[in-house]
């Protein structure tokens, strides 16, 4: 759609305010609140001014033809706040903008402000990226108090951000999934989600001329005013619209169809660790005794301990990490009580031990349980700190269902509480579970070289890892690790076919869930490394990078992209990304104006042509209409011209 200033001079008529917008005149009411501008309007300062008013938006998109005049509804009458200026849009549709720039005005004289929205056809609502106090204020203030009229009146919303993000140290993040923040700018995440809690459409705008103005905010706006010019004739009488049947109408343009969704498994995280637990004795390295009998208890991985405990940390590593004492209570220091729950074996850490059969043999550390209590629930407090330390209302059903002893109960939760470093009083809160919650659990042994027994060799990179994780993880890496593979007797395992960032970045997920590529193109590449080792949750992530990546940018960057939608397309098919394809094929028929002209097109197979076409938007019916439109609207015109 063609904005009204777009390219040439604008095409409009001013005219006065009408004291009745609702009568046969066509007309469009449009409401803008906040500022643009960097700062706003302050209190006491100068409302709106000539020169402010001709830099703004809505005025910049009217053009200079638009005229200033008094507002003439009783309640604009007494606030100044609210600016009206007129144009001419279409030909002989009248607009009429009230522009408030300061948000005060809703604290000071909301009755009238109200007043004012009820009028509204068109609710513009303006920010400046650079201004981030002034959005918190609506995001936190203003929006909450709109958000219920806007769903009750049904009008619709356009949010426009307005201004480039600056960054001194550097150029900003475009990551759409990134939950980065600077300190002055608003990221487009909060953007995009205060456009989601009002049901508003959102644009941003780098600057203030022709190009964005006219073409990307006109084309939306425009849209709105057709659709108000449609519900509005609706409304009219039956007599009024006999005498219009014969009038030109526009054709109508569907709404684009719906990108299918991206299904991504729900994380398993917990359930591999506690697999771990269960089925990992192989890669075991930590044994627990019984303080009074010498009993074995169990068995468990240093790495994944001393990740989660800084007790386990002092314990298996001492001050120094070649220097251990031989006998050290975990909880004497802290709780100054008589009980001692764990202590090294009086034989410290034993190097290449023999153990029994299903082990690798390596270096092995024997802890002492001497708590008897502990001694009793050691399986189901090694189950707690596998599964990510942060359900403790699991823990306490099942220490309540063995022990059947309240008090005992209670004693141990202390004890444990203590033992994984929580203070005592902590309340089990959200929010004092997200400092330990499940995945980010490990975050400290990512690319670690503590309790690290393999090293991965990618383009003369050095990444250390943990066989544990990568087994519970990853099957690829079981199969890798527990066969008769030369890499399940190697400490070094060369890795070719990837780069470093990329099996970086497979790693970062193996031990925190989670990934953030840095690109498109980046994150193809996980996704190519995630199906070579079969981890389909990492797979599914990286499509939906894809498509954010891509669903962010806007016409003017997907038509200039170096980016090749088509290849991603050929590559998706080629990796077994299904849903990628999938959703790549749609997004190519929504954007098949784009798309249509690139080279690239023609290597569509013929199936995957047809299918396009058969979804393209706008599609090719409409495309008809509007030329035959076009053409008739043409001759119309002469033929009146020649008349008069």
């Amino acid at each position: 759609m063609r904005g009204i200033n777009d390219g040439a001079e604008p095409r409009l008529i001013a005219e006065k305010p009408t004291a009745d917008w609702r009568g046969d005149a066509p007309s469009i009411h449009i409401v803008a609140l906040g500022s643009e501008c960097p700062g706003g309007v302050g209190p006491g300062e100068e409302i709106m001014g000539q020169g402010q008013l001709q830099g703004g938006l809505l005025w910049s998109y009217l053009g200079h033809g638009a005229l200033v005049g008094p507002c003439d509804l009783e309640s604009s009458l007494h606030n100044p706040a609210f600016m009206e200026y007129t144009s001419r849009v279409f030909g002989d549709v009248t607009v009429v903008v009230r522009d408030c720039p300061s948000w005060d005005l809703l604290d000071s004289d909301w009755a009238s402000v109200r007043k004012v929205l009820e009028q509204a056809d068109i609710l513009v609502i303006k920010y400046s990226v650079t201004d981030k106090l002034a959005f918190q204020q609506v995001r936190n203030g203003y929006a909450p108090r709109l958000r219920p009229l806007l769903r009750h009146w049904g009008v619709p919303v356009i949010l426009v951000a307005v201004g480039a993000r600056l960054n001194d140290e550097g150029p900003p993040c475009t990551c759409p999934l990134c939950a980065s923040d600077w300190s002055s700018c608003v990221p487009h995440s909060e953007g995009l989600q205060l456009s989601r809690d009002l049901g508003a459409t959102y644009l941003e705008l780098p600057s203030l001329n022709h190009v964005f103005v006219g073409r990307y905010f006109g084309s939306v706006l425009e849209y709105f005013m057709i659709q108000c010019l449609k519900h509005k004739a609706k409304e009219r009488p039956e007599k009024r619209r006999a005498n219009k049947v014969n009038e030109l109408r526009p054709p109508h343009l569907e709404q684009p169809a719906r990108l299918p969704p991206i299904r991504v498994e729900e994380s398993s995280f917990s359930q591999d660790m506690q697999w771990l637990l269960e089925r990992g004795v192989q890669f075991a390295d930590v044994a627990f005794y019984a303080g009074d009998s010498g009993k074995e208890l169990g068995w468990a991985h240093a790495a994944v301990l001393c990740a989660v405990s800084p007790y386990f940390r002092q314990l298996l590593l001492g001050p120094k990490t070649r220097e251990r004492p031989q006998s050290r209570c975990v909880c004497r220091e802290r709780d100054g009580g008589p009980h001692s729950l764990l202590s090294t074996w009086d034989g410290g850490i034993i190097d290449d031990m023999p153990r029994s059969e299903g082990h690798l043999t390596g270096r092995l550390s024997r802890l002492v349980v001497k708590d008897p209590l502990l001694c009793m629930c050691l399986w189901e407090t090694l189950m707690f700190i596998y599964r990510g330390a942060w359900e403790w209302e699991h823990l306490q059903e099942a220490l309540e269902e063995k022990l059947k002893n309240s008090l005992a109960v209670a004693q141990l939760m202390e004890r444990i509480r203590s033992l994984i470093g929580r203070d005592r009083g902590t309340r089990d809160t959200p929010s004092a579970r997200a400092a330990q919650l499940g995945p980010q659990t490990l975050v400290n042994l990512f690319n670690s070289p503590l309790y690290s027994d393999v090293i991965f060799m990618v383009q003369g990179s050095v990444l250390p890892a943990h066989r544990a994780v990568l087994v519970a993880r990853c099957d690829v890496m079981a199969a890798m690790f527990s066969g008769k593979y030369a890499e399940a007797r190697s400490r070094v395992v060369p890795i070719h076919g990837v780069s470093s960032d990329t099996f970086l970045s497979f790693l970062e997920y193996l031990y925190t869930d989670s990934c953030c590529p840095a690109s498109v193109l980046q994150a193809m590449a996980v996704l190519v490394c995630a199906e070579m080792y079969q981890v389909k949750r990492l797979q599914h992530l990286c499509e939906v990078c894809v498509c954010a990546y891509l669903q962010s940018m806007p016409s003017r960057e997907l038509s200039s992209t170096g980016i090749s939608v088509i290849r991603l397309l050929r590559r998706a098919k080629c990796h077994n990304a299904e849903q990628l394809y999938i959703w790549l094929l749609h997004f190519i028929a929504n954007n098949y104006l784009i798309f249509s002209h690139k080279p690239d097109f023609l290597e569509l197979s013929e199936e995957e042509r047809e299918q396009v076409e058969r979804l393209r938007w706008p599609s090719r019916g409409y495309l008809q209409e509007l030329s035959e439109y076009q053409q008739r609207r043409r001759k119309l015109r002469k033929s009146r011209c020649i008349v008069m």
